[in-house]
C-alpha cells in the first residue's frame, strides 16, 4: 500500500472512531453540512476530503488536521480515554483563556524544533536506582502545542510482563527558551505534574534536561520532584515500534544515552517528601 493508501485507511478508520463518540454518521453529516453519500467514500477510504472538508471535519471535531491521520490504535487510545474531550473543554475554559493571555506571552513561532518524538528519562519512584525509560510525543493541534506520554513498568516477578501503565496527557508552554508543561494521568485520572525543560544540543544529538514536579496520588500525598532527561528521535507521532522498548533499565544499560546519564546523575538528588 502506498501512502496515499495508508493515508486513506487511516483517515477512515479515525473518522469510524470519531463517529462512535459522537452518536451517529448522519448525525455528524448533519452537523458538518457534509453529504452522507461523500462521508461514505471518505469512511470506506476510497476517497480523501478536499482540503476544505478537512478543515471542516477537523474543526468539528476540535482537532487539528494532521491529528486525522494519526496511526488508528493510538487514536483511538486518545479518544477512548477522553483525551481530546478533556483538553477541548479546557482549552474552552474562561480560566484557561485567562491564564493563556495574562501569564504566557504570545509568540507566533510555529516551534518546528521541539515539535515530535522523544525518549523520557528519569529515576523511577518504584524500581528504586533504577532509569525509568518513557516515549514522549510533542504535537501541534490548532493554536496550542499538546504532549502525551506513556510509562511501563515491568513485573517484579516476571520482567517480560508489564505490571503498571500509565498514560499522561497536557499542554506544552514555551517561553523565553525554556519550555513549560503540565499534564495529567488519564488511566486512573488522578495526578497533574509539571515540569520545565531548556534545550540542549550535544554534537549531532538533541536534548532537553529538565525537572518534573507534582504531589503523590498516595493516602500520604507526598511531594516529589526528579530530573528528566528528553532525548530527541524524529518527528511525527508515537506508534507501535517506539512503544515496545519502554522499561526500567539499569543506570549502567548502554541503551542509556551518555548525555542523558551525566544530566541524571546517580538520582540522588530526587526529592520524596514523606
Amino acid at each position: 500500500m502506498d501512502q496515499l493508501g495508508r493515508d486513506g485507511a487511516a483517515l477512515a478508520a479515525n473518522l469510524k472512531t470519531l463517529c462512535e463518540q459522537h452518536g451517529s454518521v448522519a448525525a455528524v453529516c448533519r452537523k458538518i453540512n457534509v453529504n452522507r453519500q461523500q462521508f461514505n467514500k471518505y469512511l470506506s477510504g476510497a476517497h480523501i476530503p478536499s482540503a476544505t472538508n478537512l478543515r471542516i471535519i477537523a474543526n468539528y471535531f476540535g482537532l487539528s488536521v494532521p491529528l486525522l491521520f494519526t496511526e488508528p490504535d493510538e487514536f483511538r487510545t486518545l479518544v477512548e480515554g477522553n483525551f481530546f474531550h478533556a483538553m477541548a473543554t479546557a482549552r474552552q475554559l474562561p480560566e484557561f483563556s485567562r491564564f493563556v493571555s495574562e501569564m504566557i506571552v504570545e509568540n507566533n513561532a510555529d516551534h518546528n524544533d521541539i515539535v515530535g518524538i522523544y525518549d523520557r528519562y528519569q529515576f523511577s519512584s518504584i524500581y528504586k536506582g533504577f532509569v525509568l525509560r518513557s516515549a514522549l510525543c510533542i504535537y501541534r493541534n490548532k493554536e496550542f502545542l499538546q504532549h502525551y506520554y506513556v510509562e511501563r513498568f515491568p513485573s517484579f516477578d516476571d520482567p517480560k510482563k508489564t505490571e503498571y501503565v500509565f498514560k499522561y496527557y497536557g499542554f506544552c508552554f514555551p517561553l523565553a527558551d525554556r519550555l513549560f508543561t503540565a499534564d495529567f494521568e488519564g488511566i486512573q485520572s488522578n495526578e497533574l505534574t509539571f515540569g520545565v525543560y531548556a534545550q540542549v544540543k550535544r554534537n549531532s544529538k538533541k536534548f532537553m534536561f529538565g525537572i518534573s514536579s507534582g504531589i503523590a496520588a498516595t493516602v500520604f500525598r507526598q511531594p516529589y520532584s526528579t530530573k528528566v532527561a528528553l532525548h530527541y528521535r524524529g518527528p511525527g507521532l508515537l506508534r507501535r515500534e517506539h512503544l515496545k522498548d519502554l522499561t526500567v533499565l539499569d543506570r549502567n544499560d548502554p541503551a542509556i544515552p551518555r548525555e542523558a546519564l551525566q544530566y541524571l546523575g546517580d538520582g540522588s538528588d530526587m526529592i520524596q517528601m514523606s
